[in-house]
């Protein structure tokens, strides 16, 4: 396998939930890839898949609902039931070489080289736009908390939610100069349980603080149910992390039934956000529901701290595979650390860029949902299972329900990448 884009080949998640790919990318950063230990226990490995699949997405899943109606929640569960078999493709993948430890790896087995960047760069742009997203979210649930602050400098005024994304870029930066990213995994690597913490905030909200479960809300709204999909399939960008958690088990035949748990159980708090969010605040709820929380209330506010503790720390985890990919293609005979602080400070304030002209969480995250976690996690994963098992040459019953799942998730990816971008440009 060439290891001439290494740094690429760290595990990737959105949905925030990244944490848990820490100790790949301290491999890929010191060059010791091949000497992990491969000794995780079932449980360890169920963490790290839950883990990875749980993220920020939840915050966007009543909003999903309240987008598409009451029954694109069945598209929830298929999105989760195609993921989870396109999941269960890569372990049979990885199970034909044993050279194969990352998903670049995988597309490298079935594309050579071209399939490595491909693969490759849907992951480190998913990463930098959820990245971005991150900051997004940071400046909306501010902006919520504390609704008058503003910043003058000079004649220049700018506003709460411009200003709390600078000021959380500001806090952030020192953290992506950071060699050795460990202090972080210990707040990052809590996804799942700032998910549930969240869920039990928001559930206390609704029975306990005068909000209610009383929006009855609306069956089906065809118009919304291409954004619906999109941020369902948000939550389900997990894929690039598996072949870590796959390589790092000490029995790998139980893989899939880590994958079963995994799924079974953030499916639960996925639906269970997305039925509590929208019985709350029916078709008024936002692309995130911490903003329609009450802020004067306890459990409000441990929702919406848990909800801006982990980008944080997520943040520079998510920028290493980029700043090392960059580092690697732009050789550089300046110091090697002032090169790399120099390349980290610019994607920090590329973000903000993109974060202050671009301010639209749901929108952005459905874009991300459509066009890279789709691809990623649906259909890349069968074509190279295809290509890899040579199971396109044998027109069996499984090959046509590959197939089928190709053709849904180009159909998704093309429908739901026009919309989002025709509603950020919309509102730009």
């Amino acid at each position: 396998m060439s290891n001439d884009v290494s740094s690429l080949a760290a595990p990737f998640i959105v949905h925030e939930n990244l944490g848990l790919k820490l100790d790949e990318i301290e491999a890929n950063l010191h060059d010791r890839h091949h000497s992990r230990q491969t000794n995780t226990s079932f449980f360890t490995a169920c963490l790290h898949g839950l883990n990875a699949l749980s993220g920020v997405g939840i915050l966007s899943t009543p909003y999903a609902l309240a987008t598409g109606g009451w029954f694109s929640l069945i598209l929830l569960f298929l999105i989760a039931a195609a993921t989870f078999y396109s999941g269960l493709l890569i372990k049979r993948c990885m199970d034909v070489d044993s050279n194969i430890r990352t998903y670049p790896d995988i597309g490298d087995r079935a594309f050579g080289k071209k399939g490595r960047l491909i693969v490759s760069i849907f992951m480190n742009v998913e990463l930098y736009l959820v990245a971005t997203g991150f900051l997004i979210l940071e400046g909306d649930n501010l902006e919520n908390l504390f609704p008058n602050v503003e910043i003058d400098v000079g004649e220049l005024t700018i506003g709460g939610r411009q200003s709390f994304v600078i000021i959380v870029a500001l806090i952030i930066l020192p953290t992506v100069w950071l060699d050795n990213l460990s202090l972080l995994s210990y707040v990052s690597a809590s996804g799942v349980l700032a998910s549930i913490i969240t869920l039990g905030s928001i559930f206390c909200t609704g029975a306990f603080d005068g909000v209610g479960f009383h929006k009855k809300g609306t069956l089906i709204n065809w118009k919304g149910i291409p954004s619906a999909i999109s941020l369902y399939a948000f939550c389900y960008c997990a894929h690039p992390v598996f072949p870590t958690v796959y390589t790092s088990m000490k029995n790998k035949n139980q893989f899939s039934n880590v994958l079963l748990v995994c799924f079974f159980l953030c499916t639960f708090i996925y639906a269970s956000m997305a039925v509590f969010g929208y019985l709350m605040f029916g078709s008024g709820v936002q692309s995130q529901i911490t903003l329609n929380l009450p802020t004067q209330k306890l459990s409000s506010r441990v929702a919406i701290y848990t909800t801006l503790v982990n980008p944080i720390a997520k943040y520079a985890l998510m920028v290493t595979p980029i700043v090392n990919a960059i580092k690697i293609k732009l050789a550089s005979h300046y110091s090697k650390r002032l090169y790399s602080m120099l390349i980290s400070t610019s994607l920090v304030i590329s973000t903000v860029i993109v974060a202050l002209v671009v301010p639209f969480f749901g929108y952005l995250m459905s874009l991300v949902g459509a066009f890279l976690s789709v691809t990623a996690s649906v259909i890349l994963p069968c074509l190279c299972y295809l290509k890899i098992s040579g199971a396109y040459q044998r027109f069996g019953f499984e090959t046509v329900v590959i197939l089928c799942i190709v053709v849904m998730g180009f159909g998704v990816a093309v429908i739901g990448t026009y919309v989002s971008l025709v509603q950020i440009i919309g509102h730009l």
